[in-house]
C-alpha cells in the first residue's frame, strides 16, 4: 500500500517537472522569437501554457497521495487545484478544435475564409476558450471540500445527489469530449483526403501549410490516444456499478488513463521538437538571436575597454609632455 503510494506521487511528479520544462521552451521559442506567431502558432501556443498550468499544479495531488490522501493546502487550494486540471482538460481539447478548424479552413477553403485566418481572430478565439474552460471549472470550484475523516483531511466533492452527478457528468462527456472530438475528427478526415489529392493535382501546394498541418495532425493523434480512454472511462460514473471487483477494474483504469492524460501535457512539446520542421526552425533562430546578442554585448565591452585604454594612455602621454615642458 505504502509503495503504491509513493509510486503514484512519483509519476506525478515527474509528469510535472517534465511538463514545466519542455511548455516553458516551448512558449519561451513562440515568445521571444522575432517573427510573430502565425495563426497556427498562437492555438499552439496557449494549448502550451494550458498544458503549463495543469502540470503546475500536480506537485500538489502528489503531495495528497504520498500524504495518505491527507490534504494540507486548506480549502481554497483545494477547490483552485482540482478546478485548474479541468478547466485546462477543457482548454486544451477546444485549442484543438481551432486549430483543427484553422488547418480545415487552410487547406480545404483556402480563399474563402482567409479574412477570418488571422491573428486577430486567432486571439480572440483563444480568449473564448479561455472563458469557456473557466466556466466549465467553476462548478469544481463550488462543490470541492476539505472534509474531516478521523485524522484526515480529504479533497472531495460533497452533498451531491445523483441526479447531480448525471447531469454533470452528461453535460461533461457531450461539451467535453463528443462535441469537440466530432468537430476534430470531421476537419482531420477532410484534410486527410484534401492532403491525399494533393499531389495528384500538382505542385501549387504550399509547403509551409503542409508543414504546419502535418504538426496539427500529430498532436490532434496524441490527444485522442491520451484522452479519450480518459473521457470513455467518465461514463462508467454513471453506470449503476455494486461489483467490488468491477470497481476495483474501474479505478486502476481510472490511474492509469489519469496518468495516460496528464502525459499529453509532456507528449504535445516533444511532438513539436521531433514533428515541427518550423518550430526546429525557429528554435535555432532563436538561438542564433542569442548567440548574435551575445557577441554584439562581448564585442561592445571589449571596444569600450579598449577606447578607455587608449584614453588613458593618451592622458599619460600627455601628462609626460606637460612635465617635460615645465622642465625646460
Amino acid at each position: 500500500r505504502r509503495l503504491d503510494l509513493h509510486f503514484h506521487s512519483s509519476v506525478h511528479l515527474l509528469i510535472s517537472v517534465l511538463g514545466i520544462v519542455l511548455n516553458v521552451f516551448v512558449l519561451m521559442v513562440f515568445c521571444l522569437h522575432k517573427k510573430a506567431c502565425t495563426t497556427p502558432e498562437i492555438y499552439l501556443s496557449n494549448m502550451a501554457a494550458a498544458d503549463l498550468v495543469l502540470v503546475s499544479f500536480l506537485p500538489f495531488w502528489a503531495n495528497y497521495i504520498s500524504n495518505y490522501y491527507n490534504w494540507i493546502f486548506g480549502e481554497v487550494m483545494c477547490k483552485i487545484a482540482k478546478m485548474i486540471i479541468i478547466m485546462n482538460s477543457f482548454c486544451s481539447i477546444y485549442f484543438l478544435v481551432l486549430v483543427s478548424i484553422d488547418r480545415y479552413l487552410a487547406l480545404v477553403h483556402p480563399l474563402s475564409f482567409k479574412r477570418i485566418r488571422t491573428p486577430f481572430f486567432a486571439k480572440l478565439g483563444c480568449l473564448l476558450v479561455w472563458i469557456l474552460g473557466f466556466s466549465f471549472g467553476v462548478p469544481t470550484f463550488i462543490f470541492r471540500k476539505v472534509v474531516k475523516n478521523y485524522d484526515k483531511n480529504i479533497c472531495t466533492t460533497v452533498n451531491l445527489s445523483y441526479t447531480t452527478v448525471f447531469t454533470s457528468q452528461s453535460l461533461n462527456l457531450a461539451f467535453g469530449f463528443i462535441v469537440p472530438v466530432s468537430i476534430i475528427v470531421f476537419c482531420t478526415v477532410k484534410i486527410i483526403k484534401i492532403l491525399r489529392s494533393r499531389p495528384m493535382e500538382g505542385v501549387n501546394a504550399k509547403k509551409t501549410e503542409q508543414k504546419a498541418t502535418t504538426l496539427v495532425l500529430a498532436v490532434l493523434l496524441a490527444f485522442l490516444i491520451c484522452w479519450v480512454p480518459y473521457h470513455l472511462l467518465g461514463i462508467s460514473v454513471l453506470l449503476p456499478i455494486t461489483e467490488c471487483s468491477t470497481r476495483k477494474v474501474f479505478y486502476i483504469c481510472g490511474q492509469i488513463f489519469s496518468y495516460l492524460a496528464y502525459f499529453n501535457s509532456v507528449l504535445n512539446p516533444i511532438l513539436y521538437i521531433i514533428v515541427g520542421k518550423n518550430f526546429r526552425k525557429k528554435v535555432q533562430e532563436l538561438f542564433r538571436q542569442w548567440k548574435n546578442k551575445r557577441f554584439l554585448i562581448v564585442s561592445k565591452t571589449s571596444t569600450s575597454k579598449t577606447l578607455s585604454g587608449n584614453r588613458n594612455s593618451a592622458d599619460s602621454t600627455n601628462r609626460t609632455e606637460n612635465v617635460s615642458s615645465i622642465e625646460l
